[in-house]
């Protein structure tokens, strides 16, 4: 089996998966209690303390700094890559969750693992972020992007085009490859905390540093033409879709943006 390690970004105790090739990482644990037997992101080279702003975030570069393994990884504690059966009671769920071994079956078919594309059938992803979230650190990105890395200008103009995009910051990745993606990504994040005035923000919406990065990824793995394979998720804590619909269709007509998450 392949040398791997995937983090699961917590930040609370939670039921965790048995197999070893996961870690529970406490994200934000900057001046937090320790959570017995979790991985905290403020040990290290870290940038914990950015966590009500860059999410998960965290947890992935306290894993690109610290962790020694071939292949790293990032999920969250509600939602895994799965088997392709659809499970839909909590014991099923955990069961269905990828295996240390089957992700290294993945692996000898690419160096990545991305979830399967989620399908915006409405608008584009531009539109889309535009009308749920305040787009002025989108814009500013792209601004960045082709400032500082023009090859990627094209692609991330393509967010303008396309429907659908690899979500929730989730993946599994050969280290020479997260390596150069997160250089890239985090060296751009920390220049749109330069450029953004994140005071005016209510805290929900100060989080735009993870939001953004969901977009950025496909920027990086298309530019770079990087082969991946796909993975269903699964969802350990039940998604109300149609509130979360509903949300979406007020933010869409009435431009009222989201308040929290779903």
């Amino acid at each position: 089996m392949k040398n791997v390690k995937v983090i699961v970004a917590t930040h609370k105790e939670y039921r965790m998966p048995k197999s070893p090739v996961y870690l529970p990482v406490h994200v934000g644990a900057a001046g937090k209690a320790k959570l017995a037997n979790y991985q905290r992101d403020d040990e290290g080279d870290n940038i914990s303390e950015k966590n009500p702003y860059f999410c998960e975030l965290t947890g992935l570069y306290w894993a690109w700094k610290n962790l020694d393994a071939d292949y790293i990884g990032l999920v969250h504690y509600r939602r895994f890559f799965r088997k392709r059966i659809r499970p839909h009671f909590e014991e099923e769920k955990y069961r269905s969750i990828l295996s240390g071994a089957r992700i290294s079956q993945l692996l000898d078919k690419a160096d990545i693992i991305l979830p399967k594309k989620r399908k915006y059938y409405i608008e584009n992803l531009y539109d889309h972020y535009k009308h749920t979230m305040y787009v002025e650190p989108l814009d500013i990105v792209g601004e960045i992007i082709k400032e500082k890395y023009p090859k990627y200008s094209a692609e991330f103009n393509e967010l303008h085009n396309r429907t659908s995009a690899h979500m929730f910051n989730m993946c599994v990745m050969k280290r020479e490859i997260l390596d150069g993606y997160c250089k890239w990504l985090f060296d751009i994040l920390f220049e749109l905390e330069k450029r953004v005035d994140s005071s005016k923000y209510t805290d929900f919406h100060k989080r735009f540093y993870g939001r953004v990065s969901e977009l950025l990824l496909d920027v990086y793995i298309n530019t770079n033409k990087l082969s991946y394979v796909e993975s269903p998720v699964v969802y350990i804590q039940r998604v109300n879709w149609a509130k979360k619909g509903a949300s979406f269709i007020r933010a869409k007509v009435t431009g009222k943006k989201y308040e929290k998450s779903f």
